[in-house]
């Protein structure tokens, strides 16, 4: 399936289910996938610099867009943080790329997660949901052999919709696994 069947399927399979469901009225009120933010904290990165090249090339892999460097706001003497010091890596996925991304993250790297039983369908209050991953490793794109320490990350999909119930319905058409159906 390519990035044009999941757009397709989301056109001729999901708006109707959903207009059906929610009672919408035009095909303008059915929430959609606004975009896919892949974000890493690296607090590590304070004490060695080559985490975050390899972060970056590690998540524009996993991507396919170019990753950047996050920079931190203020001076924390705690953590040894100066202001605008690199202190994590983000990508901002929309349109073609990131139905892809969703496409390969629902079909090869979530199935790959050892004891996999869905994800929480806990979502953040204005139908946006936010998945965090342990191990970079569940990509196909990363060569576990290259791997000098394994990083966590967060996705988050944002969506169009007003309510938390309706994005849940738009991610579950979408594919992703959801532990409990509600």
């Amino acid at each position: 399936m390519s990035t044009a069947t999941l757009k397709k399927d989301y056109q001729e399979r999901i708006v109707p289910a959903l207009t059906k469901e929610f009672n919408y009225t035009t095909v303008m009120q059915v929430p959609r996938l606004e975009k896919i933010v892949i974000n890493q904290g690296l607090g590590e990165a304070t004490q060695d610099k080559k985490i975050i090249e390899t972060a970056i090339n590690e998540l524009t892999a996993i991507a396919g867009q170019k990753a950047v460097a996050t920079l931190s706001r203020k001076d924390i003497a705690g953590f040894k943080v100066r202001k605008k010091m690199p202190i994590g890596v983000r990508v901002t996925l929309r349109r073609e790329k990131m139905y892809e991304f969703l496409e390969r993250l629902v079909r090869v790297a979530l199935p790959r997660i050892r004891d996999f039983k869905g994800i929480d369908s806990k979502l953040d209050g204005r139908g946006n949901y936010t998945l965090g991953i342990n191990e970079q490793i569940i990509f196909p794109e990363i060569n576990i052999d290259n791997i000098s320490k394994l990083l966590g990350m967060n996705i988050t999909f944002v969506t169009s919709a007003n309510t938390d119930e309706e994005g849940y319905a738009l991610l579950k058409h979408f594919g992703l696994p959801f532990k409990n159906a509600k």
